[in-house]
C-alpha cells in the first residue's frame, strides 16, 4: 500500500479500503462504536464488541503507518476511532468542487483521439470522465456524449461521421464502441493494402520492354553475324550489307551508297 503523499488521497483511500476489507478488519469503518461492555452482557454481545474493537485498533495502526507524520496533525492523536480519523484526514485533502468540475470539463472538451491506440479505450476514458462529472452533479446526456466522441475523432473517420448523421437511429455507448472499433479495423486494413500497393514494383513492364529490346539489340545481331555468311563473298562473321567488297562493287558500278546500319 502506497504512502499518502498529499496528492494521492483518493487512490490511497481506495487501496486502504481494499486492504482492510481483504483482512476482514473494516468493521469499525462500516459500523458505529458499540456500547461499553458491562457484566450483564451476553457472550454474543461481548464477541461483537471485541471484534469491533480489534477492527478499530488495527485500522488505526495501518492508516497511521501509511501517513506521513506531518499530515497527521496534533489533533489526530486525540481521535481514537478509525472512522473519525479517516474523516479528519479526508477533510484536509478535500478538493474544491468548482475547481475539479472546471478541470474535468476542460479535460473532456479537449480530448482528441490520435488514431494511434485503441479507440475502445479512448471512448471508455471519455465516458469515465463524464461519470466523474456526474458525481459532482453535472450530468451530460448520452446523446451529447456520443456526439462529443464523434467530433473528437480524426479526419480518417469523416465518412463514418457522415454515415451516423444521415441515419435516424441514435447509438448507445455499447453501439458507439462497436461501430467505432469496426471502422478503425477497416481503416487499418485499407491502409495496409494501400501501403502494399505503394511498395509493389512499378517497373515490371519497363523491365520486360527493356529485356525485349536487349534481346533484339546488338548482342543478338552479333550472335547472328557470328553464325551467318555473306551472300556476296561467302565469308562468315558478317552479312552482305556490311561487306566491304560488296560496297566496293556498288561504287564501281556507280550505284548509290547504302545507308549505314544503325
Amino acid at each position: 500500500m502506497a504512502m499518502l503523499n498529499g496528492t494521492n488521497f483518493k487512490e490511497w483511500k481506495r487501496h486502504l479500503l481494499i486492504v482492510l476489507g481483504c483482512m476482514d478488519i473494516d468493521l469499525a469503518l462500516r459500523e458505529e462504536q458499540l456500547a461499553p461492555l458491562i457484566a450483564e452482557r451476553t457472550p454474543d454481545v461481548k464477541r461483537d464488541f471485541e471484534r469491533w474493537d480489534r477492527s478499530n485498533r488495527m485500522s488505526l495502526m495501518i492508516m497511521k503507518h501509511n501517513i506521513l507524520k506531518a499530515f497527521r496533525g496534533t489533533e489526530s492523536k486525540k481521535i481514537t476511532q478509525a472512522k473519525g480519523f479517516l474523516d479528519e484526514i479526508e477533510k484536509r485533502f478535500a478538493k474544491n468542487d468548482k475547481v475539479e468540475m472546471t478541470s474535468l470539463l476542460t479535460s473532456l472538451m479537449s480530448m482528441k483521439y490520435k488514431g494511434q491506440g485503441n479507440v475502445r479505450e479512448y471512448i471508455m476514458e471519455m465516458f469515465y470522465t463524464a461519470s466523474r462529472l456526474k458525481a459532482l452533479k453535472i450530468e451530460l446526456s448520452k446523446e451529447l456524449l456520443v456526439l462529443m466522441v464523434l467530433v473528437s475523432l480524426p479526419a480518417q473517420f469523416n465518412q463514418f461521421k457522415i454515415s451516423y448523421n444521415c441515419q435516424k437511429e441514435k447509438w448507445t455507448l455499447n453501439e458507439l464502441i462497436y461501430h467505432c472499433v469496426q471502422e478503425e479495423e477497416r481503416l487499418k486494413r485499407d491502409k495496409s493494402e494501400s501501403d502494399h500497393l505503394a511498395n509493389a514494383p512499378k517497373d515490371k513492364g519497363k523491365k520486360r520492354k527493356y529485356q525485349n529490346e536487349v534481346d533484339k539489340g546488338p548482342a543478338k545481331n552479333k550472335q547472328q553475324q557470328a553464325t551467318e555468311s555473306c551472300f556476296f563473298c561467302n565469308k562468315s562473321r558478317h552479312v552482305k550489307k556490311d561487306c566491304t567488297k560488296y560496297h566496293a562493287w556498288r561504287a564501281k558500278k556507280g550505284l548509290p551508297k547504302l545507308p549505314k546500319a544503325k
